[in-house]
């Protein structure tokens, strides 16, 4: 049965008296946390913004490069759904690596994930404003700075965050239902018109640019459309039978996205009639479709984007501050961000702090750009291909110490369940898909400020560790806190 926590009100700090905090089980019913995770993957906002360089990349056969994503990150989900079984917690991929691999990876992993969604997190942040003050500069001519709506709509989606996890997964999944209506009926609507030129080329791997390079060279950019799959696993403690429903969740939302994906790509190189150039040279390709096939009814594929980064925003926050609330709560990081409301049983300090954090990172990203070299203000979509990547380098190093560590976790602690394709195989394949992109993100001769991203995530490696080693050594007894909050405890 899952635990729905004390009756009473909760102690503020992380551990007050010995007892940790605990967030309000068994609200959440598979249904709930699969369209939360979908709506943080946020197709609309994703496609939206990263198709067009995918194409260019890896070319008219760039649909392709989604099936492959699509298939390594059902490897990934396998390991997040055989730890979750085993061991769910709200702490998700620390706990799962803490406890295979010791304290000092438990915080070193903490940091790293916490670091990497919030940076990652700061791109979906800023192009909701972006994508405001595009939506409303087209239709009205009003071009207020994006920085404004950007702040606005964090704060309304922290207010609906603090109201509770019911609340607001449940909106993050009104907004993604609205998202993909709007993505399907203009997909669809576009095939209809450019019927009469349908072909099987995006799917011939012939049609990919410099073959197999280019399918490696546009695979990373095709993860990270799925980026937020994860998210079911932090909710875990919140979940009904989280064992069970965390890795449908995970699985049915992956499958889910990879042919949506397929779908949607395959109509945005369709309505650009093949020609990739055209279509990389688009801001918004999809949109462009969009106007071309449904002419004013186009502004549906406006309200889907302004639904999908909102959408995005709420179940994105909600899930990844959950993991800084949880190593909080475990002592990894300081217990201020382990309390939870003691009517709501929100994480609220870590809630408000990741989204205040993002926002200083925008801030912080906009001045080196007015003071750079170029002297120009920060565009939000190219802040937004820039911070994704750099955040994406970090939560990749987090899924790859966590396929390495799913074999060992499953030989040790529980041998009589080990299996060798399920275990051993998947995982292993698991983690040379995460080498692929890490490789395409970190390899050298990239423009600034690419080329600098891979040594400041080693920088934050190392930043992490030292940090790590001297919790270690001050509490001996953070060894045994990690993990030791299940989500179906009784």
């Amino acid at each position: 049965m899952p635990h729905h926590g004390p009756v009473g009100p909760a102690p503020t700090s992380g551990r007050a008296g010995g007892t940790p905090q605990r967030l309000r089980g068994g609200v959440l019913g598979m249904a709930d946390i699969a369209a939360a995770t979908m709506a943080n993957v946020g197709p609309a906002m994703s496609f939206f913004f990263g198709f067009a360089f995918l194409a260019t990349t890896a070319g008219v056969a760039s649909p392709l490069t989604i099936v492959a994503a699509g298939a390594a990150v059902a490897l990934f989900g396998n390991t997040l759904a055989e730890f979750s079984r085993a061991h769910p917690s709200a702490g998700s991929f620390t706990t799962f690596v803490g406890k295979t691999f010791g304290p000092v990876s438990a915080v070193t992993t903490a940091l790293l994930a916490g670091l990497g969604y919030i940076i990652a997190m700061a791109s979906v942040i800023a192009i909701s404003g972006g994508f405001m003050q595009i939506t409303l500069n087209h239709y009205t001519g009003v071009d207020l700075p994006w920085i404004i709506w950007t702040v606005l709509l964090t704060g309304l989606s922290v207010v609906l965050m603090l109201r509770g996890i019911g609340v607001s997964t449940k909106w993050a999944g009104y907004f993604f239902g609205v998202e993909m209506l709007v993505l399907v009926v203009v997909s669809v609507a576009a095939l209809v018109e450019h019927r009469g030129d349908l072909s099987a080329a995006p799917f011939l791997p012939s049609h990919l640019t410099h073959g197999v390079k280019g399918l490696a060279a546009g695979f990373p950019l095709a993860v990270y459309l799925f980026i937020g799959w994860e998210n079911s696993a932090a909710l875990a403690e919140e979940t009904e039978n989280p064992r069970r429903n965390v890795g449908r969740a995970v699985f049915s939302s992956v499958a889910i996205m990879t042919v949506s994906y397929i779908l949607f790509s395959y109509a945005t190189v369709t309505g650009f009639g093949y020609d990739v150039q055209r279509l990389g040279d688009s801001r918004i390709p999809f949109v462009d479709v969009a106007q071309h096939t449904l002419g004013t009814l186009a502004v549906l594929a406006y309200v889907g984007g302004l639904t999908s980064t909102l959408g995005v925003l709420v179940a994105g926050i909600n899930s990844q501050a959950r993991l800084v609330f949880n190593a909080g709560r475990e002592g990894l990081l300081p217990s201020f961000f382990g309390y939870v409301h003691p009517t709501r049983r929100t994480p609220n300090n870590a809630i408000v702090t990741f989204a205040a954090t993002a926002l200083l990172i925008i801030v912080g990203w906009g001045a080196g750009h007015v003071l750079g070299e170029d002297g120009g203000p920060m565009n939000p979509v190219v802040f937004f291909a820039e911070s994704s990547s750099l955040g994406a380098i970090l939560i990749l190093l987090v899924y790859l110490a966590s396929n390495i560590a799913l074999p060992l976790y499953y030989r040790r602690y529980r041998p009589q369940e080990f299996r060798i394709v399920r275990h051993v195989v998947l995982p292993a394949v698991g983690t040379l898909a995460v080498l692929i992109p890490l490789y395409y993100l970190a390899k050298p001769g990239q423009p600034a400020p690419y080329s600098w991203f891979p040594y400041a995530a080693l920088a934050a490696l190392l930043a992490a560790v030292g940090y790590a080693a001297l919790l270690v050594r001050r509490d001996p007894g953070l060894a045994e806190r990690v993990g030791s909050v299940v989500a179906d405890a009784e």
